[in-house]
């Protein structure tokens, strides 16, 4: 048995083609199947069986599109509510995929049919074993339980907790654990670990699910940290039952500087690619900082802050157009326009350029007048566990909604690292306000002076 990691670092997600060297397995594959079907010419196999885990919440699947294109089984729990066919299975179940067995084991919690996969070669030891855990048992935590509904939330992180436990019992301590989320992904809650590989008896000696023996205890802390996840999660899962169709991955005609114009003052979404240093320096007035990157979590942010599905424009190089084009239709976000160039000033030249002043922890301690505003646009729980003395706390997703929150004056924006706090002082400028970007780490705040911290007040800083 062999396993190809899919990797897709944009959601904190993996997939996986997993083989006997003549044939495959693909579980959870993301809608870009591309990927998948190129690591398996370069492994030389043939697809003839892909498995979902579960209806996923944070991404739309390619398995659908990729059964139907290499004639392969579809494997769906019998139990999900699918507009299209499949091969429904269950619990106990077992499935010959060449010289592999799959043996399905319902483990809900992350949703209420979720499933895994326990994967084993045929040979006369028993053969080596893999766990495909999807968002039930992750690197040292768990798949969130509050993606159904509030109500049954509860209840799914005590069916996590007895998951999580019946999973470990199905399979040998050296098995190697492969699950979908818990490398950044929001579908992720509790102390997650970022080691790239684990197995089934390392996670039972140090997973807080499997070493906590009070399952009241892990439950209550369980929901006691659960924060915020994006809202265009609302629009995976049934989107997911219905069957994604194919994507537009091509990055299309450049539209001309007048229809960019007219986009602009007209108030749509025109999205910046570049990176907040030059944005900050020089942009179009009414675009926006989404900085395209390594590690930048842009596809989520945007997802998350932006109005769903409305008209997109993408500006910037072409390299990065293509590649935001197809994280974007990863979360259902089809075809963009896109305006290709590395100057915003010749690809509108009858827009105004504008740009805000860019500093670090020491340009707030010098700068800070009265009547100036700290906003913080972290999540609630980043703020509340520590935060600048006197600062407003405007978290980015929420911030479109909730403007009027923000402190006439001058803004000094600040996030952990610069990027959230970018998008916000874009959104905030191209709302007519006044800002200052703080583009520096928080975690070096008190080191350079400032004071911070840890309540939950919610006020205005006073000049220093």
């Amino acid at each position: 048995m062999d396993v190809v990691v899919i990797e897709t670092t944009q959601l904190g997600d993996r997939s996986y083609l997993v083989h006997d060297g003549t044939v495959a397995l693909v579980i959870d594959p993301q809608r870009d199947t591309d990927r998948v079907e190129a690591a398996a010419r370069e492994t030389g196999v043939r697809i003839t069986h892909v498995a979902e885990t579960h209806l996923h919440n944070d991404y739309l699947t390619g398995g659908l599109l990729l059964a139907r294109s290499h004639g392969a089984a579809y494997l769906v729990n019998a139990a999900d509510a699918v507009a299209f066919d499949r091969v429904p299975v269950t619990d106990g179940q077992l499935i010959r995929v060449g010289r592999l067995t799959v043996k399905v084991v319902a483990t809900p919690g992350h949703t209420h049919t979720h499933l895994s996969y326990v994967v084993r070669e045929d040979e006369a030891d028993g053969g080596r074993q893999a766990v495909f855990s999807g968002g039930s048992l992750l690197y040292g935590s768990v798949g969130r339980t509050d993606l159904v509904a509030d109500a049954e939330t509860a209840g799914l992180a005590h069916e996590q907790y007895a998951s999580v436990r019946r999973l470990v019992a199905e399979a040998t301590p050296d098995a190697v654990l492969y699950p979908t989320h818990g490398f950044g992904s929001f579908c992720s809650i509790g102390p997650a670990s970022r080691v790239p590989a684990s197995t089934i008896g390392e996670q039972a000696a140090t997973n807080h699910a499997l070493t906590d023996p009070d399952e009241d205890h892990f439950v209550s802390h369980l929901l006691a940290n659960i924060t915020a996840y994006p809202s265009y999660y609302a629009h995976m899962s049934p989107l997911n039952a219905l069957g994604p169709g194919p994507a537009t991955l091509d990055v299309p005609e450049s539209v001309d500087a007048a229809e960019l114009e007219r986009r602009l003052e007209a108030g749509e979404w025109v999205v910046d690619l570049r990176s907040r240093v030059a944005f900050a320096a020089n942009h179009l007035r009414g675009s926006l900082a989404f900085e395209y990157g390594p590690g930048s979590n842009f596809t989520s942010y945007l997802g998350w802050v932006l109005p769903w599905n409305r008209p997109l424009t993408l500006l910037g190089p072409h390299e990065e157009v293509r590649k935001a084009i197809r994280d974007l239709s990863r979360i259902g976000i089809d075809s963009p326009d896109a305006a290709v160039g590395q100057d915003p000033g010749l690809l509108a030249p009858g827009v105004r350029l504008e740009s805000f002043p860019r500093v670090g922890w020491d340009g707030l301690l010098a700068g800070m007048a009265a009547g100036d505003t700290v906003l913080d646009v972290r999540r609630s729980n980043e703020f509340a566990a520590s935060h600048v003395q006197g600062a407003v706390n405007v978290p980015l997703h929420e911030l479109l909604l909730k403007m009027d929150e923000v402190p006439h004056g001058r803004a000094w924006v600040h996030c952990a690292t610069g990027y959230r706090a970018a998008v916000a002082a874009s959104l905030l400028q191209r709302a007519g306000r006044e800002v200052v970007l703080i583009d520096a780490r928080f975690g070096d705040a008190a080191a350079a002076g400032v004071r911070l911290a840890a309540s939950q007040e919610n006020g205005q800083l006073p000049g220093p």
